[in-house]
């Protein structure tokens, strides 16, 4: 059906409108009307996911100038949903106003859209990143390039090369995405990573906006004259929380010690076989860390767990430039962290106590530290490490360095000497934890042009 809320005319694919629906679409649209930030609520099960997307894409249809309509949910099947629905709202849309379809996709990690025979077997996320890493980091085609004999990954390879001019139209739900990959032979997620550039509509998790790693990633090209939905929100106080928390526990710092000593060993085989690569390294953070190029393209291995208007744009400090001394640094940090776990009763501090102590203790000023996951992420490239899920250690402790070294408001560091699922054996964990969920939203508010807080 088809009906005017004031001035705009709405494409409804159903015969019949609840009365909930109709109140509901005349406040987003208001909302929309004024811009800035709303939060609505309505009963369940009276079709509000059908009520946003017929009345924000029926906004876009007058509204040119609009950008995309992002719209996150929580997990695969609510992504699956929406989708569904999303295709049911702008078919009707399309065929009843005569508009030229446009492109609507879902997006989602790698273990949910590869289509690789061996890797799409492992059902871990971070296994599944890290053997996708494997086969189509830099080095690894070029050493194929070269004739060396070594596997890459053939869909990832066609995508490259004929994948990229790709122009789609309609909706592509995941299950629609493997299939058209595995029809052309093209990468699922990497398309899907492209494609998101040119889509109309794109259905996501919550992470790739609020988790400052993935959203530097995925979502950062996404327009600012947008709309952003938050559906089933009334979690998302706790993913804005989780995205800038670090829980660290000895487990994590036994990891990141042999994470450490594997890196100084392969520091020392390069220095033997290829010392240019380290000088080469050397010498781009000399230059800069933002013409490094290490937290950009497909490949990039770490990225700053920061907000982006926190990431400092400024060159490496001279004390981690060198490989070997950013590791003894690491070290040094690690072992600090090691000796606060070794406590008996509850333990709180700010950001700011436990920088003093650092720099007491280490001698490592913040400063320094707010680099640590960028410098890790270098070097790892550097070295030619794809598989980080086996770094994963060390990779945690540097984001702790860099959240610690960065936030002080609304952050505190608690360490506890029992782990809660067993209260009786002595199992101490460091949380650095995150108070105000409005710090990880905020971003996203200032940001786009209106945004959506639903349940």
């Amino acid at each position: 059906m088809r009906f005017f809320i004031e001035d705009l005319e709405v494409f409804f694919p159903y015969g019949y409108i609840y009365p909930e629906q109709y109140q509901y679409m005349v406040q987003l649209k208001r909302s929309l009307d004024a811009g800035g930030a709303v939060v609505l609520e309505m009963p369940s099960g009276t079709g509000k996911t059908v009520s946003l997307l017929s009345l924000i894409t029926s906004y876009q249809l007058k509204h040119p100038e609009i950008g995309k309509l992002v719209y996150c949910s929580r997990t695969v099947p609510e992504i699956e949903q929406v989708l569904e629905e999303a295709r049911r709202v702008l078919n009707y849309r399309d065929s009843e106003s005569g508009s030229k379809p446009g492109l609507c996709i879902g997006m989602s990690s790698r273990r949910n859209l590869c289509i690789h025979p061996k890797v799409s077997e492992e059902r871990d996320g971070k296994t599944v990143d890290s053997k996708c890493r494997e086969l189509t980091a830099p080095w690894v085609r070029e050493k194929k390039a070269s004739g060396i004999d070594i596997e890459t990954c053939d869909f990832f390879e066609s995508f490259e090369s004929s994948g990229r001019d790709a122009l789609l139209t309609g909706t592509y739900s995941l299950d629609d995405l493997r299939n058209f990959g595995k029809s052309k032979g093209w990468c699922p997620y990497f398309l899907a990573r492209h494609l998101i550039t040119f889509a109309n509509v794109i259905v996501y998790s919550y992470s790739y906006l609020l988790d400052p790693k993935i959203a530097a990633l995925v979502s950062r090209e996404i327009q600012a004259s947008s709309i952003v939905v938050f559906d089933e929100a009334h979690n998302i106080d706790n993913a804005c929380i989780n995205s800038l928390s670090v829980n660290i526990d000895s487990k994590i710092i036994e990891a990141s010690q042999r994470n450490l000593a594997s890196i100084s060993n392969s520091i020392r085989l390069i220095k033997q076989t290829d010392a240019n690569r380290l000088q080469e390294e050397y010498t781009r953070l000399l230059r800069g860390l933002a013409q490094s190029g290490i937290n950009n393209g497909q490949d990039a291995i770490t990225v700053d767990p920061t907000l982006p208007d926190d990431v400092l744009q400024e060159a490496v400090p001279g004390n981690i430039r060198k490989a070997e001394h950013f590791v003894a640094l690491m070290k040094r940090f690690v072992e600090y962290v090691k000796l606060r776990l070794r406590v008996r009763q509850v333990v709180q501090e700010s950001s700011l106590a436990f920088l003093q102590n650092v720099y007491q203790a280490a001698s490592i000023e913040a400063k320094t530290l707010r680099f640590t996951t960028r410098r890790l992420g270098s070097l790892l490239r550097t070295l030619r490490i794809a598989d980080v899920s086996q770094f994963g250690g060390v990779c945690l402790v540097a984001d702790f360095a860099t959240l610690v070294s960065t936030y002080q408001d609304g952050f505190t560091i608690i360490i506890e000497p029992y782990d809660e699922r067993t209260p009786n054996i002595i199992d101490p964990v460091l949380q650095f934890s995150c108070l105000d969920a409005s710090i990880a939203i905020k971003p996203v508010l200032e940001k786009y042009r209106s945004v959506v807080i639903t349940s």
